[in-house]
C-alpha cells in the first residue's frame, strides 16, 4: 500500500464533497490482494470525484498504468504481459488478453495508436497459442500446456474476447485473416465445449459439470465475436442465457452452480451475471433488477462493516463496473464510481501499477485500467 504522502499527491486534484469510509475488512487469504489495502475513513479521507478534476486524475492513472504494462511487456520476447516471480498463480494467457484489452480501451488498436505495436505483440502472442489443428480434440483452444485447471477456460474466454475486440477494429489489417481464422476457431471451441445444462466448466471439452464464472466469461466472448461479425450458434446462446437466469437465487444473488443448494453466492458472480445478461440483450426486467438490488444491499453491508470482503477483488471490480455502466440508469455507475474510483487511485503505486498477490500485478493493473476507462466506450463490448 502506498504511503499517505503518495496518496495525498494522487488525491490533491480531487474536489472533496464528502467523506466516504472504505471497507476495512481483510482476509489472510488475500493478504497481498487489493481488498486488504482498503483503509477506514479515519485513516484516509477519500473524496468524491467530479467534473474535470475526476477526469484528470483518472486519465493520469490510466496513462501511468498502461505505461507500466508496456514496460513489463518489453521484457518478454514473446509479447506476453509480464508475470512476476511472486505471483501465486501465473496466468499469462488471461493476463496478456486483459492487458491487450486495457491498451485497446486506452485508444490503441492492432498496430495503430501510441501503443499499437504493443497491442499487436499481445494479440500475436494469443494467436500463437491458439490450437488450429482440426484433428485435435481441443481445436480452437487458446491456452498453454500445464495451465492450472481452474483458469483454463477463463483464460480462453478472455483471450477470445481480446481477439474479437482486436478484429472488430483491425479486420483490414495485415493480420486480419489470421485474426478471423483464430477467432472463428476459438468460438467453435466454446460452442463445442458447452455442457448439457447450458454452462461450461474448466476444460475446453464438453463436461457434465458446470459453473457460473466460466460460463459468464465465455458468453461475453461469444457476444464480442458476434458483434465483430463472426457467426455464433444461436442455440448455444439461448441455452447459456437459461443457465445464467437459473443461477439467480431467491435473494437476488447469483450462485456459482445451478442445481446445487450449497453453491456459494457472491457480489462478483451477481455483477458478472447481470453484465452477461446485458451481453445477451437483456438490459432490464425482473432478473436484472433483483440482481442490482442484491448488489447494492451487499455493498451497503460492506460499507457498514458487516459484509464479507471479496475473494477476488479485481474480478469483482471488473464486472461491477460493467453492471453499473451498462445499466439503463446511469445513476448506478455514478454512485458506484464515486465510492470506488478514489480507492483505485489511492492504491496505485508510484510506478503506475497495482498489486495482486494471486494472479500478479500485470493482471491487477490491466483490470484497473479497464475499469477506469469503461465510460470512454472505446471497446465495443463496454458500450452502453
Amino acid at each position: 500500500m502506498p504511503s499517505l504522502p503518495t496518496i495525498h499527491l494522487k488525491l490533491c486534484a480531487l474536489l472533496a464533497l464528502a467523506l466516504v469510509p472504505l471497507d476495512a475488512s481483510t482476509s489472510s487469504e488475500l493478504a497481498d490482494d487489493d481488498a486488504s489495502s482498503r483503509t477506514t475513513g479515519t485513516e484516509l479521507e477519500s473524496a468524491r470525484l467530479i467534473g474535470s478534476a475526476r477526469d484528470e486524475a483518472v486519465n493520469d492513472a490510466v496513462a501511468q498504468g498502461l505505461a507500466w504494462l508496456v514496460r513489463g511487456q518489453a521484457q518478454n520476447l514473446d509479447g506476453s504481459m509480464a508475470v512476476g516471480a511472486r505471483d501465486q498463480t501465473p496466468v499469462p494467457i488471461a493476463t496478456t488478453a486483459l492487458g491487450a484489452l486495457a491498451l485497446m480501451a486506452g485508444g490503441n488498436s492492432y498496430d495503430r495508436g501510441r501503443y499499437g505495436t504493443e497491442v499487436a505483440r499481445a494479440i500475436d502472442y494469443l494467436l500463437a497459442h491458439c490450437n488450429l489443428n482440426p484433428d485435435d480434440e481441443a481445436f480452437g483452444y487458446i491456452g498453454r500446456a500445464g495451465a492450472p485447471e481452474a483458469v483454463r477456460m477463463h483464460s480462453h474466454g478472455f483471450a477470445t474476447l481480446a481477439l474479437a475486440e482486436a478484429f472488430s477494429t483491425s479486420h483490414k489489417s495485415a493480420s486480419g485473416k489470421e485474426l478471423k481464422r483464430s477467432l472463428e476457431a476459438a468460438v467453435h471451441r466454446i460452442e463445442r465445449s458447452q455442457g448439457r445444462e447450458g454452462g461450461w466448466f474448466y476444460d475446453p471439452v464438453r463436461n457434465t459439470r458446470h459453473e457460473g464464472s466460466v460460463t459468464i466469461c465465455l458468453v461475453q466472448a461469444l457476444r464480442a465475436a458476434r458483434d465483430a461479425g463472426i457467426r455464433v450458434d444461436p442455440g448455444v446462446v439461448e441455452r447459456a442465457e437459461q443457465y445464467v437466469v437459473k443461477s439467480q437465487t431467491e435473494n437476488g444473488l447469483f450462485a456459482y452452480e445451478i442445481y446445487n443448494p450449497d453453491a456459494h453466492t457472491s457480489v462478483a458472480l451477481t455483477a458478472a451475471g447481470v453484465a452477461t445478461l446485458y451481453s445477451l440483450g437483456e438490459y432490464a426486467g425482473n432478473v436484472v433488477e433483483r440482481g442490482m438490488t442484491a448488489i447494492w444491499r451487499e455493498l451497503d453491508l460492506r460499507e457498514a462493516g458487516e459484509g464479507k470482503p471479496p475473494r477476488f477483488p479485481y474480478y469483482e471490480r471488473l464486472y461491477l463496473s460493467e453492471a453499473m455502466w451498462q445499466h439503463g440508469e446511469l445513476e448506478h455507475f455514478e454512485r458506484w464510481s464515486e465510492l470506488e474510483f478514489p480507492h483505485i487511485l489511492s492504491t496505485q503505486k508510484a510506478d503506475g501499477s497495482w498489486t495482486d498477490g494471486r494472479y500478479g500485478d500485470s493482471y491487477a493493473t490491466a483490470i484497473n485500467c479497464l475499469v477506469l476507462s469503461m465510460n470512454q466506450e472505446l471497446l465495443p463490448i463496454f458500450q452502453r
